[in-house]
């Protein structure tokens, strides 16, 4: 019987093998974690969203009221120069959601705002389409900042809100 010398090459080839389909599945196994971050961004903006929508419907219904407290912060405009979270003047120039209404937002880990949102009104003159020019009438500028369930989140939302008199 005569023996042939063997040379390895089926162990080379099946090691490659190993090596590539490893690879895929390092990539798959790193798509999936792109595609999973990108969702709980998405997610968590949309929170942020929400909180800012309705942080957007209390200040309205704060102005309805009478209860607004107009911005006493003398920097025009208010809402570029002031810090919406509140985090640097304690909340001196904004106000919390339902601090005048009443109105409550649960808070939280998870898929809930880690904190409340926040409002800043200012009041300005405005004319509405028809109106004689010289009567003075106003309108409320509205800014508000939602917080998403992850601290970086935010999301900014600004509208003219004007009072049926």
């Amino acid at each position: 019987m005569e023996r042939r010398r063997q040379r390895g090459v089926a162990v080379l080839m099946c090691l490659m093998m190993l090596i590539l389909v490893m690879l895929l599945g390092v990539s798959a196994a790193q798509m999936s974690l792109q595609g999973e971050k990108a969702a709980r961004g998405e997610r968590d903006r949309e929170v942020a969203l929400q909180a800012a929508e309705d942080a957007l419907a209390d200040a309205e219904r704060d102005i309805q009221s009478g209860t607004a407290a107009v911005s006493a912060c003398d920097v025009a405009p208010a809402w570029q120069r002031v810090d919406l979270s509140g985090a640097e003047d304690g909340g001196a120039c904004t106000v919390g959601y339902g601090e005048h209404t009443g109105a409550e937002m649960l808070t939280a880990e998870g898929v809930l705002p880690f904190r409340k949102p926040r409002y800043l009104i200012e009041r300005m003159a405005c004319h509405q389409p028809g109106e004689d020019a010289s009567a003075v009438s106003y309108c409320y500028r509205v800014t508000v900042i939602g917080f998403g369930a992850r601290p970086g989140t935010e999301v900014v939302l600004q509208t003219v809100y004007s009072k049926p008199e």
